[in-house]
């Protein structure tokens, strides 16, 4: 029996936009951290030792420890760091097997890394609550959909807290997803690289699937997110304690191995350093959550006003607005696609505006993915002044780019307005 095309929509292929916009090389950065380093960071990075392959004791320590604060204690021999999380994925993927599950959207990164191996990627509708998690009922007729079509699906990757949506799974919706994933012999990837930036620390429950079902869960964290710039790549997994987290770990070693795929010494001293969570790592980090959360709110406030749907962001440096609601007034200015939204809003804001087509949505979906750190300001002395403001709103550089986007989106809602008038 044949086979459908999982990948046949979203991706940028066979829409009249392929040229100069595939969805690899011209895919769009996690969000960064518009801040500059802190000085013991920086300091951290001296040196030019040689780490071995899935990394040396001293950060793989420093990785058990990040965990074990965190209630996922675990043993050096099922840790390993490797140069970015997209490397430490593509050799995960290499390493199960088989075609590979994604909510949809998911991150931009994830889905390159199994089709680089030949894999199939199906993306699985997420449920209301959240994005980052498939639905448990979707997910399992998605799996038998695909068995019955002669596929192999054996990994399941998942976000508690999302890339692209900002939001944070509830644990109940969580839990019934990965007991699904569980019934159907999945392996999961919990991808937790934005779980230590929830915007409320209070409000918000964050629990890893490795929590729930620690024989079946690799956690993989990307150090960019909460403490590395992005030009520092750098990420660490922790693989199940038993005897098939082992295994999975060496056949893991194996590929980064066959890729030449090692941490820079300088890198691997600095993640060591980061994740042992000293106060300057720990105040600042703290420092940028709120800061990225009170953007994050104005600009969810201004879209909102505007008629976009926007859940909540919760989590992250990013937000994910549906313009469909401004359809019309869209429309009339030769925007009918993610990727037309995405150029237009990247030239009207002067900032990337990467389309919902980027993280696997439909094409035709007028969405897209804003992120907060280019509204900190555009050079180091007016971030660090966000970053240390009591009231970075105030600040005539955050104002200035708030108000752009107010203006921007105040003028399409008025537009939709009067067509909306106009017709009746």
């Amino acid at each position: 029996m044949r086979r459908t095309d999982p990948e046949g929509h979203g991706h940028g292929h066979g829409h009249g936009h392929g040229h100069g916009h595939g969805p690899v090389r011209y895919g769009p950065p996690p969000p960064g951290h518009g801040l500059p380093l802190p000085p013991g960071l920086a300091a951290a990075a001296a040196g030019a030792h040689t780490e071995p392959v899935g990394a040396g004791p001293a950060l793989l320590d420093a990785a058990r420890g990040y965990w074990a604060r965190r209630g996922l204690p675990a043993g050096r021999d099922r840790t390993v760091a490797a140069p970015g999380a997209p490397t430490l994925l593509l050799a995960l993927t290499a390493a199960v097997g088989g075609d590979v599950l994604v909510p949809r959207p998911c991150a931009a990164w994830w889905a390159p890394q199994a089709r680089l191996l030949g894999s199939s990627v199906f993306p699985v509708a997420t449920p209301a609550e959240c994005g980052g998690v498939p639905d448990p009922y979707a997910l399992l007729e998605t799996v038998r959909r695909v068995r019955a079509e002669g596929g192999d699906p054996r990994l399941l990757v998942l976000s508690v807290a999302d890339d692209p949506t900002a939001t944070v799974a509830p644990p109940e919706v969580l839990h019934e997803t990965i007991e699904a994933a569980a019934g159907e012999d999945l392996h999961v990837v919990s991808d937790e690289t934005w779980r230590d930036t929830l915007h409320g620390q209070h409000d918000t429950v964050l629990l890893s699937p490795a929590e729930m079902l620690p024989e079946r869960v690799t956690v993989l964290t990307d150090l960019s997110g909460p403490f590395l710039p992005a030009g520092w790549p750098a990420a660490i997994a922790r693989f199940p304690g038993d005897g098939t987290g082992g295994l999975l770990r060496d056949r893991v070693l194996d590929v980064l191995t066959a890729l030449g795929a090692r941490l820079a010494g300088p890198v691997a001293a600095a993640a060591g350093y980061a994740l042992g969570e000293p106060d300057e790592i720990t105040h600042r980090l703290a420092g940028s959550v709120r800061l990225h959360a009170r953007v994050a709110g104005a600009a969810h406030r201004t879209l909102v006003a505007a008629g976009a749907l926007v859940r909540p962001p919760r989590a992250g440096r990013h937000l994910y607005a549906d313009l469909g609601p401004l359809r019309s007034a869209l429309g009339a200015l030769g925007v009918g696609d993610a990727q037309e939204l995405e150029d237009f809003l990247g030239a009207r804001l002067g900032m990337p505006a990467p389309g919902g087509h980027r993280f696997g949505d439909d094409l035709g979906a007028l969405r897209v993915r804003l992120d907060t750190g280019p509204f900190l300001g555009t050079t180091d002395d007016e971030r660090t002044a966000s970053l240390l403001s009591s009231d970075p709103l105030r600040l005539p550089h955050v104002e200035r780019a708030l108000s752009l986007l107010g203006a921007v989106f105040d003028g399409l809602r008025r537009d939709d307005d009067a067509r909306r008038e106009s017709s009746r």
